[in-house]
């Protein structure tokens, strides 16, 4: 069972124009509860890509990640099992075991629930790049990969592998 870090003491109410809104990986996410708001419990994000939007294999050492998707399709891979998932479908991926992801449909939109929080919402607000609206994502080859496990590190995730294909 895993255990909440911290108690919240004060509501948090934020819109889209205080949370955090990067280009991270090819995908616009948006950080709309990071674990500093929320004494540590949990951080969760919302992401939207097209097809190719993905993860290289990685593995969380201190949180569990839950993705409940939302529109579209993705394919994940967790340990030795590949499943594709559409809207409506949870897939909750338990700490050091290794995973990845990939958008197959033409578009998709997800969350993802990072349990207890912070490590990846940190990460990705550290490797992403500012995104305001009304921008176009950068799209391209992506981050060095040396600095992209690097950074990744230093937040508690292992890069164990190479970015899923759709």
């Amino acid at each position: 069972m895993t255990s909440l870090t911290g108690n919240i003491s004060s509501p948090v109410l934020t819109d889209p124009d205080t949370q955090t809104a990067v280009d991270f990986l090819g995908g616009l996410v948006r950080i709309r509860a990071r674990a500093a708001d929320t004494a540590g419990a949990y951080a969760l994000l919302e992401h939207s890509g097209e097809r190719g939007y993905m993860s290289p294999l990685h593995l969380h050492e201190s949180d569990e990640e839950t993705f409940l998707v939302l529109e579209g399709t993705l394919r994940v891979e967790v340990g030795s099992e590949a499943r594709s998932i559409g809207a409506g479908a949870l897939a909750l991926l338990p700490r050091g075991l290794a995973h990845g992801f990939v958008v197959t449909s033409p578009q998709a939109r997800f969350l993802t629930l990072h349990t207890p929080g912070g490590g990846f919402d940190e990460f990705v607000a550290e490797m992403g790049v500012p995104f305001a609206a009304g921008e176009t994502l950068a799209g391209g080859a992506g981050p060095d990969l040396e600095e992209l496990t690097r950074i990744a590190a230093s937040h508690g995730i292992q890069i164990v592998g190479p970015p899923l294909l759709p």
